[in-house]
């Protein structure tokens, strides 16, 4: 019998990796045209981004079928740049845009893809929980209808609109570390 704090551990972990109620990730997903470079343009606060501008999460495929993570901000306080490295796994199905994510050890939250452009130029996320959402695209801007539309699914699934950030995308003259010059333009 696996004592009681095990169990719940396992239940913690579980709930880590669920989506909110009426979010369906994306099927027909296709991994190769996902991986590469994104640009943050709006996102629910949390701790472990906070301060942050220029932000961008790169995806590429490790050799033992993982997804490696790479998010990178400007924290304009310390004037420097803070980098996270983790790793991505598909939950089920690597058709089905349902991810977990790790950045230390063997806790994994949710990442899930709920909409994303035909041609892969934008993407909605959400965590396990209406507590977290990304918008991310290819170039540092997107329209105002992309925008819009984030703002008003979020609101229809029940996150709390009003406390998005819409950060700096790019700072001036400067490129990311990691990122070319013409992929920051």
């Amino acid at each position: 019998m696996r004592p009681l704090w095990a169990v719940l551990l396992g239940l913690v972990l579980i709930g880590c990796t669920g989506m909110p109620e009426g979010i369906q990730p994306v099927t027909g997903f296709e991994q190769s045209r996902y991986l590469g470079t994104w640009h943050e343009i709006a996102r629910l606060d949390h701790s472990f981004e906070r301060g942050l501008s220029a932000v961008t999460a790169s995806y590429s495929l490790k050799d033992n079928g993982e997804i490696r993570v790479i998010n990178r901000g400007f924290d304009a306080e310390s004037e420097s740049w803070k980098e996270a490295e983790g790793r991505a796994q598909f939950v089920d199905n690597p058709t089905v845009a349902h991810l977990k994510v790790s950045f230390f050890g063997p806790f994994f939250g949710s990442y899930v893809v709920f909409e994303l452009g035909e041609e892969y130029d934008y993407a909605f996320i959400s965590g396990y929980n209406t507590s977290y959402a990304w918008l991310l695209a290819r170039t540092p801007q997107v329209s105002d209808e992309i925008k819009q539309r984030f703002e008003r699914r979020l609101g229809e699934l029940g996150f709390s609109t009003d406390e998005l950030i819409w950060p700096e995308t790019q700072l001036p003259d400067e490129t990311p570390p990691g990122i070319e010059a013409s992929a920051a333009r």
